[in-house]
């Protein structure tokens, strides 16, 4: 069995919850899942405005796409699709391409609930092109991008280290404001952050963890969630949860997706995917100069 966000003992105890009353994802969602049976890789249904998401979500570094190819400013292109059918979902997750980080459609705004099998939007990450944009942090090329932002400062969260590409350090710092704002009753859910920058694969994989990018934050563990920590079974992994909606809605708010959507959910972590939030756009920002 392919192996999830992170590895560990359990650490913590998960309350229990009704996965009726949390109700299921697909309520309010538009899915759009690019398999057929326990095949994946097909292209999914809305490809043209996924992939204009994709070149207005990251400017400085995309220029556009032909629906063949996407085009980076540095004059690489990357194919959009290997032309594979038959992937099972561990090869979606190891061996994706382009179009296949849109197989299903990011839930934002959704009720959380037990997501269907293997409904996991942003789990799969075209590794070459985060790479191209964020740097090799077994290079030392990410490190030089960090910037060291206060966590909620008004109530002494401490600080965080996360990269300045694509302005993920302006929209973190903005999270952290609006969160700053709220009731105290949800502070605890937010510090001590559990970490942004780690030069790490996702455990059991060859795939970069977007922690390897610096563009992913986990808040507090004492009230995570994580799949392979909670289920009994886990090939069959049975949602729970705990973090408040109102934080969700902040973070996607400036570009961040949720791990607690996930099938195989990891409910503290939040990642910087602008492309899969088509109603978010990058705040005062104008492409860069074309690389050479």
């Amino acid at each position: 069995m392919f192996n999830g966000e992170r590895t560990g003992p359990l650490g913590i105890i998960s309350i229990c919850i009704s996965i009726c009353a949390a109700g299921v994802i697909l309520a309010s969602a538009p899915v759009g899942v690019a398999s057929t049976g326990d095949h994946y890789g097909g292209p999914p249904r809305h490809l043209g405005a996924d992939l204009d998401h994709l070149v207005g979500a990251y400017p400085d570094w995309i220029k556009g796409h032909d629906n063949q190819y996407l085009f980076l400013r540095n004059g690489v292109r990357f194919p959009i699709s290997d032309h594979r059918t038959d992937k099972s979902f561990e090869q979606l997750l190891e061996q994706p391409d382009i179009d296949d980080m849109f197989y299903v459609r990011y839930p934002a705004g959704a009720k959380p609930g037990q997501p269907p099998q293997n409904f996991d939007p942003g789990r799969v990450r075209f590794g070459p092109l985060f790479m191209a944009m964020y740097g090799d942090c077994k290079k030392n090329q990410v490190a030089a991008t960090l910037r060291t932002i206060a966590w909620l400062p008004r109530h002494g969260g401490g600080h965080v280290a996360v990269t300045t590409v694509n302005g993920v350090d302006k929209a973190l710092e903005a999270v952290s404001r609006e969160l700053d704002r709220l009731p105290g009753a949800y502070i605890k859910y937010l510090k001590p952050s559990g970490g942004t920058y780690n030069c790490r694969n996702v455990a059991g994989s060859h795939v970069r963890s977007m922690h390897a990018y610096a563009a992913a934050i986990d808040l507090n563990p004492e009230y995570a969630d994580y799949w392979r920590w909670s289920a009994k079974n886990v090939g069959h992994p049975v949602w729970r949860n705990r973090i408040p909606t109102t934080i969700v809605r902040v973070f996607e708010k400036h570009g961040f997706i949720w791990g607690g959507y996930w099938y195989h959910y990891d409910t503290m972590h939040f990642e910087y995917r602008p492309e899969l939030l088509p109603a978010y756009t990058p705040a005062g920002r104008k492409p860069a100069p074309d690389r050479q």
